[in-house]
């Protein structure tokens, strides 16, 4: 009678000892401390009543022991935030990984080692960083030459949308890494000729770019499905192509900056039209002073 205790006793041990432990509950202030520091952050978005959280809560329970040791990183959970639109689109449930408050969504299976795999394999930042001055050297798209298909996020700093795009951006780009390239440009900073050349005029837009073509992302969708969708399946999309531009010279863009700036100030564009004025008239003046010595010249010749 006294075994059976003992034995109750050390299975009940042996059961604790293996659960899993509950993953750190965080409000929002303290989520924004952490993903503002300098730690590394894994971060779950869950609510009540939702049997998809429950379940991805319970597999990120069972790896976060890996998680910590594997990628140095916090790994917190926080119950009906109002900040997981920030980071997903589509709402909870909802996996973020901070890597020095750089945001990646994870897009996949709900496994352990498809989530161990992913954020292994993109600790660092894997959407590259387009500007005017590298575009055409890093993409070759007037060329479409060898460094692969581009699939490029044009946003700004102004831009909602945008800015609640950038984990999003990132999951396409760590699941389209080995296939092809994923980057963004700021239109309205160091992209401003860049978009000019392709005719991007709002934030967001993005576009494929395929052998010397490209094509507009027309859907409103902006989850990780669709975007993959659309670069893995192009051509068959309803998306009709168009020719890449060829490169604007330094001339073409002083004077597309200098009209645009007379053209956005209506106080300089009336200068400007009377400054022509003005010059138009001092022109004909002139060439009605050099007619008239001409002519005056001409006579005194006659007279001789």
């Amino acid at each position: 009678m006294k075994f059976i205790p003992v034995v109750f006793c050390i299975s009940f041990l042996l059961i604790g000892s293996t659960s899993s432990v509950e993953i750190e509950a965080v409000d929002d202030s303290d989520l924004v401390h952490l993903i503002t520091g300098e730690d590394n952050v894994i971060a779950l978005f869950t609510k009540a009543n939702c049997e998809s959280c429950d379940e991805l809560e319970t597999v990120v329970e069972n790896i976060q022991d890996d998680l910590k040791t594997h990628l140095s990183a916090v790994v917190v959970k926080s119950m009906n935030s109002h900040m997981t639109g920030i980071y997903n689109p589509s709402k909870e449930p909802a996996l973020v990984y901070f890597r020095r408050g750089l945001p990646l969504l994870y897009h996949g299976p709900i496994t352990e080692d498809d989530i161990m795999h992913t954020f292994s394999e993109n600790r660092d930042p894997v959407v590259k960083e387009l500007s005017d001055n590298n575009f055409e050297h890093l993409t070759q798209a007037a060329t479409g030459a060898t460094t692969g298909d581009w699939f490029v996020f044009f946003y700004s700093n102004d831009c909602v949308v945008c800015q609640r795009l950038y984990a999003v951006w990132e999951a396409v780009g760590a699941a389209l890494k080995r296939r092809m390239n994923v980057a963004r440009i700021n239109r309205l900073e160091y992209g401003i000729s860049t978009a000019r050349r392709f005719n991007v005029r709002e934030s967001p837009e993005f576009l494929f770019i395929r052998q010397g073509k490209y094509f507009r992302y027309r859907l409103k969708e902006y989850t990780p499905s669709s975007f993959i969708d659309f670069a893995q399946n192009i051509h068959l999309q309803k998306t009709k192509p168009e020719a890449v531009p060829p490169l604007s010279s330094p001339i073409d863009d002083f004077l597309n900056d200098n009209v645009k700036s007379i053209l956005g100030h209506p106080q300089l564009y009336s200068y400007g039209i009377v400054g022509i004025a003005v010059l138009a008239l001092a022109v004909f003046l002139c060439k009605c002073v050099c007619s008239k010595k001409s002519k005056t010249t001409a006579e005194k010749k006659k007279a001789k």
